[in-house]
């Protein structure tokens, strides 16, 4: 139109201005460290090795985290499991740098599963057997299983199949531990509604050991079968024999149980996590292999955490086949007879 000048304003843009990153490494004394993120100086510097070749990035650009600082972002979460809002701003990062760390940092850990989750060897099964047997006098032990719901937000897909049976949403996981409480084997993928026999009978776990029976049982409650591998504890005592082998079966199967405490002790994100199920998958699998390397390397833990809640006693499992009871009762018979009748 005539007569009317049009004045167009510069867009000015704002200079980035980023937070100066906390370095733990340099300003942590070693309790320190271990206080905030579960791990030691040298411990940490272990996990860094394990996952730089997935987490190196191939920039030069002055802005990029090194490994080491994306590993001590991941592991402030699995530590305290609070909003990425807050660990960002305790480490100098976005709400969004914590979010991508923590979902490559899980991926990495738990590429690395099988490194660090195995049964025992057959070299290492006389031991692991002796060491159950000292807890309870239970003999050829060489595992003890359980199930345990990690909680999270309601999914957005196929919500009602993660709600358990306290009505909550959560993944149901099975963890195998041996008396050192290591876990050596876990399925980690179930909703929480699915009820601990099935997972069992769907696992590669099963498939394996009902084909070839191992060198030892696995110890198991009642809501399991009953199997020639998997020992559960009788539904009544009629016997002091019977008696003494559910006493003893307690007391050797507790490992799972302190197990599970200690795993969601040392990593509270698995109290509660924020995130859809596939990333808290691999958030729990993460969880898992750097349980056993703290175990293995003997990494204190911090007692200043109160306990997670027990789960409450499960309802009865599914029938299972007919004769792999029978022959489970027979051997469970058998155990009795030759250790529980004095």
């Amino acid at each position: 139109m005539a007569g009317i000048v049009h004045r167009y304003r510069r867009r000015r843009y704002r200079q980035r201005v980023d937070a100066e990153r906390a370095k733990p490494l340099e300003q942590y004394t070693s309790e320190e460290l271990y206080a905030r993120f579960r791990f030691g100086r040298d411990d940490i510097k272990y996990i860094a090795d394990l996952v730089r070749p997935a987490l190196q990035h191939q920039t030069q650009r002055s802005h990029a985290l090194s490994v080491e600082e994306q590993c001590l972002i991941a592991l402030r979460f699995y530590a305290c499991g609070t909003f990425y809002q807050v660990i960002g701003d305790n480490m100098g990062v976005r709400k969004t740098t914590v979010s991508n760390v923590v979902k490559a940092m899980s991926v990495a850990l738990g590429s690395l599963i099988n490194q660090f989750v195995y049964f025992p060897k057959d070299d290492q099964t006389a031991q692991t057997k002796h060491k159950f047997f000292q807890m309870g006098n239970m003999p050829s032990t060489i595992g003890a299983i359980d199930c345990t719901h990690v909680h999270i937000q309601a999914p957005y897909e196929r919500e009602w199949e993660y709600v358990n049976r306290k009505g909550r949403h959560s993944i149901n996981i099975q963890l195998v531990g041996n008396a050192d409480l290591i876990i050596t084997n876990c399925v980690v993928k179930w909703p929480g509604s699915v009820h601990d026999a099935r997972i069992l009978r769907e696992s590669a776990l099963y498939r394996a050991l009902q084909s070839h029976r191992p060198n030892g049982i696995i110890l198991g409650d009642s809501a399991y079968p009953l199997l020639p591998w998997l020992m559960t504890p009788f539904p009544v005592a009629n016997t002091p024999e019977e008696s003494r082998f559910n006493s003893s079966h307690c007391k050797t199967r507790c490992a799972i149980e302190r197990l599970n405490g200690v795993l969601k002790r040392r990593f509270a994100c698995l109290n509660y996590l924020r995130v859809q199920p596939k990333v808290a998958c691999n958030i729990i699998l993460a969880c898992i292999v750097l349980h056993n390397i703290a175990t293995r390397r003997h990494v204190p833990l911090d007692d200043n955490f109160d306990e997670p809640e027990p789960d409450v006693e499960p309802e009865q499992p599914p029938m299972f086949l007919h004769n792999e009871g029978h022959t489970g009762h027979a051997i469970r018979d058998a155990i009795v007879r030759n250790y529980f009748c004095y």
